[in-house]
């Protein structure tokens, strides 16, 4: 930890906008001017556009996070959560992974929390559902489908082969319709080496209580991505919810009923609710009320961009659009996080703040291997291409965003070993519980006893 007499600027969040912030931060920086402080519970970021691409073996888990301390060679980095902050103190209570908490004075205060999978109070859905917000659960998602067409190719039970074959994806939007196109990519390659498992046999279900899917892109290339999804096997059912999952029994709002192994939740997010214990001024959902300059209304120390944060929409609101608020995509946090970073050094020194605006310059998406969507703004005309060239696009301009030329030259790389190399299929469920089967070799032997009357219940049953 530092013991210098120099100002501390906390930074709370190690994802998009934090890392960027605090690298900023440090480059604007004189020598000695201030000491730059991150905590995060993870000792990386994760590039999360990257992570339906992740689940489906198309990159390296690996080359979709980035670690802090790399990256912010100069920044003290903490690995732990920031569970409360004094404002009159200026003080944050810091949870480590291990050991007692302990208070942090700063005189900075930068929120970058980021976002949290927005759930509702749905039966089963804690118990059977999987998250895509963060590496692991991409990576478990990989191996838990790939682990279910495992289990479907080696039972006679048609109910249980049925169960396993059944993936339910819910929510619409980039996260839900690029997994969920990823992943049936995934599965349709993987069942070429199965004797007893085809395309056909599986069934593959979107669900979105909104009206249409990728709102993100517009109305008709949403339209196009429903019939591309469509035609591929893949059943769409619109303005319609999940009621309850309950030992993977799925019961949507239409009436549907399905047995599934696989429930993805993608329906949207929220901004982290331990915010409400920060003491700073909240929007109706939860986000921290800041200024066009990224500083937090009624403050002059403290600053929040990205998920976590509703942002004026300077841009939109000079095109005639009332009320508009940035939207939590990685187009903004980036752009955001760079003029948060020189607001902060302004800030410290006593200089004017410099307001956020920035246009929409369009979104782009992936659906699987060589296809996809793209809308691409340029002033008032407004570019729609869909297909392979939607998907090179996809992959440019996410490729060329991800942080560090390091990450950079790997996800290039892992592009580039795909287009001569097959996609690799192994399932490597075995890593959630790595040393169950090492315990199963170590454990104590049972006394003779004891053994004796295991066998005679084993025999009796």
């Amino acid at each position: 930890m530092s013991t210098t007499e120099r100002p501390r600027i906390l930074v709370v969040g190690g994802g998009y906008v934090g890392l960027y912030a605090a690298r900023r931060i440090l480059k604007k920086m004189r020598y000695g001017e201030a000491t730059v402080t991150v905590v995060d519970p993870r000792s990386y970021m994760t590039y999360q556009p990257f992570l339906p691409e992740a689940a489906a073996g198309s990159i390296s888990p690996r080359h979709v996070v980035v670690p802090l301390r790399r990256v912010l060679p100069k920044a003290e980095v903490l690995t732990g959560r920031v569970t409360t902050i004094d404002q009159d103190r200026k003080v944050a209570t810091i949870a480590p992974l291990v050991g007692e908490a302990y208070e942090l004075p700063f005189d900075y205060l930068v929120i970058a929390m980021g976002a949290v999978s927005r759930t509702f109070p749905i039966p089963g859905l804690a118990e059977q559902g999987i998250g895509m917000k963060g590496i692991e659960e991409s990576i478990g998602l990989r191996n838990h489908v790939l682990e279910q067409l495992d289990k479907a190719d080696s039972t006679t039970d048609e109910e249980i082969r049925r169960k396993a074959l059944t993936f339910v994806f819910v929510g619409g939007g980039f996260a839900g319709a690029e997994t969920i196109g990823e992943v049936e990519d995934m599965a349709r390659d993987a069942a070429k080496y199965y004797n007893n498992v085809s395309r056909e046999d599986m069934r593959f279900v979107l669900v979105d209580a909104a009206d249409k899917i990728l709102p993100e892109v517009g109305p008709k290339l949403g339209l196009y991505g429903k019939e591309h999804l469509e035609s591929r096997g893949i059943e769409i059912y619109l303005s319609t919810s999940m009621d309850s999952c309950v030992d993977g029994h799925v019961v949507l709002k239409n009436g549907l009923e399905v047995d599934s192994n696989t429930i993805v939740w993608t329906a949207g997010v929220k901004p982290n609710p331990v915010l409400s214990r920060f003491g700073l001024p909240l929007g109706p959902r939860g986000h921290v009320d800041a200024q066009p300059t990224l500083q937090v209304t009624g403050t002059d120390y403290v600053w929040a961009a990205g998920d976590n944060a509703q942002v004026p929409d300077i841009a939109s609101r000079k095109a005639g659009v009332e009320n508009a608020w940035c939207p939590p995509n990685a187009q903004h946090a980036l752009r955001q996080a760079k003029v948060l970073g020189d607001n902060v050094i302004s800030g410290m020194r006593g200089f004017p703040q410099k307001e956020y605006s920035h246009a929409n310059k369009g979104a782009v998406a992936g659906l699987g291997l060589h296809k996809g969507v793209a809308m691409i703004v340029m002033g008032k005309v407004k570019i729609k291409v869909k297909g392979r060239l939607a998907w090179y696009m996809h992959r440019g301009y996410h490729g060329l965003a991800m942080p560090t030329w390091n990450r950079k030259i790997r996800v290039f790389a892992d592009w580039t070993l795909a287009m001569f190399l097959k996609r690799e299929v192994v399932s490597l469920g075995a890593m959630e519980n790595p040393r169950e089967e090492f315990y199963e070799a170590a454990k104590p032997a049972p006394a003779p006893a004891a053994a004796a009357k295991t066998e005679e219940k084993a025999k009796a049953s």
